[in-house]
């Protein structure tokens, strides 16, 4: 991944272009694309086509003004963020230190609701031993996704969907912003079940979990409208507390985890169980490569993008291995040895985590100390969430970028808060069924981008005064078929769900193995590259 090949942003300083008229530009490649590079600075200065259109939208409309007025009253009294989408230019960048790359993933990935994903390596019928390979194989491979779509923020100073036009155009983006929506929604209706439940339990079951959902609903979204400067600060330092409470809770657990149990099934049955956790797995951290560059986008263009991958590397695999670890010790405790504690396995049925965790820790004050406190550990990973939501909302079309983002976040937070309490009774469906579905498509957006990064773009780089202009960005129809190939012809027939097996996955037992994130990413390596070359061909853009 070299700098060299994207260089800094196009419009750095006008008075470059003065003092270095001959240079070429590295985002366009050429003199002829420089020289429209400096054509389009003012143009880049005033505002962007999407924000233009929005503005002038605002002003006609008096909803729209009406919301707008109220967006720059609110960071003028309380200092809420009001960029939105708006691609941002090197010399308006302000850079958190380096170090929040690594930590802002602490508190997005090590907090309560990573838990339920561990309990279900054992819940398929796992040994410990396995349940805790697949987490690590699975989350690394899951990272890695993550990993590489971060190193286009600081490039490209766009949102991650943003900066995903390049490959799959205007339009077609627009089908990636609400994937990212539905993948950030399911993560978080997950975690706001396990919030209600753990509060239910803290009030001795006396609260309704209905009630503990819009609790936790309410505080991620008012602090998610803060924005960028506020999200990495309160990520950096959030998740220590989660981090010693789940020691903790293993200490007080880890006379009762026993690992010599057999794994349950025959051989092929257990190769699937271990292939359909991993996707889960995988899943779990391949997930956020849709939002990365979301938290980037301020760092400056010649940020090393070894930095940013590495850094994204391990802060998303230590704590959510870690956390997802001590999930699969849990699971291990309550479904592989059950009978041998009752107490706990009986707490887990009933009352589903919050209860489990409620038996685990003790004495009953202390518990109850503990679980208080966990509940907030969920907030780093849903005010991200409802953040991005909002950002990808805006990226559907000009009227949806008029209105403010906290406008967005907040019917997010609301449609999260109502589908946690629908499901509130079937956290293990929820986790099961839907977060391995998101592998389907994580891991064909992250190879589309990465062929376009590396490949067609490896000369040419980006142009990124066009980034929202829809005639001079690619046409999108090589990536949104790739996508679809790879989602229908690979992950489809791998499935292993309750509701569907594919018949490719069948053939590890009559509950199948999940292989559709490996076909799915195979699939769309094989079609993304000659598709993309034809459109290029063709449409020359």
């Amino acid at each position: 991944m070299s700098d060299f090949v994207h260089g800094d942003q196009a419009d750095l300083k006008h008075a470059h272009d003065i003092k270095h008229p001959h240079n070429h530009d590295l985002e366009s490649g050429s003199d002829k694309e420089f020289k429209g590079e400096r054509a389009a600075t003012h143009d880049a200065e005033t505002g962007s086509q999407d924000v233009i259109v929005a503005r002038d939208l605002q002003q006609k409309t008096n909803i729209l003004r009406t919301l707008r007025k109220g967006e720059e009253w609110l960071d003028e009294k309380m200092g809420i963020e009001t960029q939105g989408i708006d691609r941002i230019r090197e010399e308006d960048k302000q850079p958190p230190s380096i170090l929040n790359v690594f930590l802002l993933w602490w508190s997005m990935t090590c907090h309560v609701g990573t838990v339920p994903l561990g309990m279900l390596g054992p819940d398929f019928g796992l040994t410990l031993n396995q349940s805790i390979v697949a987490v690590v194989v699975g989350t690394v491979l899951g990272a890695l996704c993550t990993a590489f779509t971060g190193t286009l923020g600081p490039k490209l100073g766009l949102r991650q969907i943003a900066s995903s036009r390049y490959s799959f155009g205007f339009y077609g983006a627009k089908l990636c912003s609400v994937l990212n929506i539905v993948v950030g929604g399911g993560f978080a209706v997950v975690n706001v079940v396990v919030v209600g439940q753990i509060l239910a339990a803290v009030s001795d079951y006396n609260m309704s979990i209905a009630v503990g959902c819009i609790i936790i609903a309410v505080i991620s979204y008012v602090i998610s409208i803060f924005g960028f400067a506020l999200i990495h600060t309160f990520e950096k330092y959030s998740w220590i507390m989660t981090f010693i409470l789940l020691i903790v809770l293993m200490a007080e657990i880890g006379d009762k985890v026993d690992g010599s149990p057999p794994a349950t099934g025959t051989s092929l049955e257990v190769a699937g169980s271990f292939l359909s956790f991993m996707a889960i797995c995988f899943s779990s951290s391949s997930g956020w490569c849709s939002m990365a560059s979301d938290y980037y986008c301020n760092y400056p263009a010649t940020t090393k993008s070894w930095k940013i991958f590495f850094l994204t590397l391990f802060g998303i695999s230590i704590p959510t291995i870690f956390t997802t670890v001590v999930g699969a010790c849990l699971g291990n405790v309550v479904y592989t040895n059950k009978l041998a504690n009752p107490l706990l396995a009986n707490a887990n049925e009933h009352h589903g985590l919050g209860g489990l965790l409620r038996e685990s820790y003790h004495p009953i004050g202390f518990s109850k100390f503990c679980l208080v406190l966990l509940v907030f550990s969920v907030l780093g990973n849903n005010i991200a969430i409802n953040y991005s939501s909002g950002l990808s909302l805006q990226l559907l079309g000009h009227y949806f970028h008029a209105i403010p983002r906290f406008i967005w976040s907040f019917l997010n937070a609301l449609v999260i808060a109502v589908l946690a309490i629908a499901g509130r009774e079937h956290l293990s469906n929820i986790v099961s069924n839907f977060v391995s579905l998101l592998g389907y498509w994580t891991i064909s957006f992250t190879f589309i981008l990465l062929v376009e990064d590396q490949w067609f773009r490896r000369t040419e780089g980006y142009d990124l005064n066009v980034w929202d202009v829809p005639r001079k960005l690619p046409l999108g129809l090589a990536a949104v078929v790739a996508l679809l190939a790879g989602y229908l012809g690979g992950g489809v027939p791998g499935m292993a769900q309750n509701w569907y097996v594919g018949p490719i996955a069948l053939k590890f037992g009559t509950y199948g193995g999940d292989v559709g994130i490996y076909l799915s990413g195979a699939i769309t390596l094989l079609v993304y590259p000659p598709a993309r070359w034809y459109e290029r061909k063709v449409t020359h853009r």
